[in-house]
């Protein structure tokens, strides 16, 4: 069953996006815990391997390998460039000013990209590779995808003021029931160009360290001191997806390499909330009409290209369910 859009394009309604980092596409925590794989009906496992299992536990992230051919991650790569008017071979193309200002002064140079709901986003969400990875991490089929957007770090030059930082999409004090999801559009094997970067320590620990800390601290962006050296910088092929929990500690580390550009798309699902009908609405207008979510770190593309140059993608039948237009519950 599909349902008529009514509601007017803007901010996705009830979900505080507009005060906090986190993508407004889906509520900041799900209703529905982070399967613990325990009780008398475990389901087997899609994707992950016991080990893996073992390590996302003790971790607080995952890689699945080659999540999506790496051929189909390496096409939105190329429409990226594409998309951003710049030349992956020229690096005098790299490094024009931001389109738009945004709120989340930290991300500015970190390369973010304000795309999406092209074809080839939504090609990646809705493969079953990448769904059923997620399964496996919430322990239910019933998932919404987040609408999201791309990246493209370049390495800095000498008067570049980016340097990455360690934060929090979410207040881990309120012990968030969420993921986060990146999936890398090129080789990410040199430490030095950028990337994912987490504190699994920090992860596991947080609870004694929060004790050590300040009442009125940050609770969006920890002091780290004591961790420099337990930073984690996960290497990724083209194709293979990071999946992480939102009370790791992680960010986008610098991009110091000569030449070497970091190529990703954040992807994430969690549990459908299709009693939310005023955020199942907003999220089937964004497919359709091509809007970006308006939020805290979401300053949204100017030109307005998506709307003016591109169709409204084909859904599968599998995306048409993470996406809302066809609810899970008429299966």
């Amino acid at each position: 069953m599909e349902a008529t859009p009514t509601m007017t394009p803007t901010m996705a309604p009830a979900n505080a996006h507009k005060d906090i980092p986190g993508n407004p596409s889906t509520a900041t925590s799900s209703k529905i815990s982070l399967s613990d794989r325990s009780g008398e009906t475990v389901k087997p496992l899609r994707v992950l391997s016991e080990a893996d299992w073992q390590f996302w536990k003790e971790n607080g992230y995952i890689v699945v390998k080659q999540a999506v051919p790496r051929e189909q991650a390496e096409r939105l790569a190329r429409f990226l460039w594409a998309f951003e008017e710049k030349d992956p071979n020229d690096p005098g193309t790299w490094y024009a000013p931001p389109r738009a200002d945004m709120q989340m002064k930290e991300l500015i140079g970190s390369g973010m990209v304000e795309l999406y709901n092209h074809q080839y986003q939504w090609d990646n969400r809705q493969y079953p590779r990448v769904y059923d990875a997620f399964v496996d991490i919430w322990g239910t089929e019933h998932l919404w995808v987040t609408i999201d957007r791309a990246n493209l770090n370049f390495p800095l030059r000498p008067q570049d003021t980016f340097k990455g930082f360690i934060h929090w999409d979410y207040d881990p004090e309120t012990r968030p029931q969420n993921v986060q999801g990146v999936l890398a559009l090129a080789d990410q094997n040199d430490e030095n160009m950028g990337g994912f970067q987490c504190i699994p320590e920090l992860y596991r620990t947080y609870d004694t360290w929060k004790l050590t800390q300040p009442a009125d601290r940050n609770r969006f962006k920890p002091d780290i001191t004591g961790f420099e050296d337990k930073l984690v910088k996960v290497k990724m092929n083209a194709g293979d997806l990071l999946i992480f929990n939102s009370t790791q500690p992680h960010g986008i580390r610098p991009n110091r390499s000569a030449d070497q550009v970091r190529i990703a798309q954040y992807i994430s699902m969690m549990p459908a909330e299709e009693d939310n009908e005023a955020l199942r609405q907003w999220r089937i207008t964004s497919w359709r009409d091509r809007i970006a979510p308006e939020g805290y770190a979401f300053p949204g593309d100017p030109r307005g290209w998506e709307r003016t140059r591109h169709q409204t993608a084909e859904l599968s039948e599998l995306g048409k369910k993470l996406l809302g237009l066809t609810r899970w519950a008429d299966e």
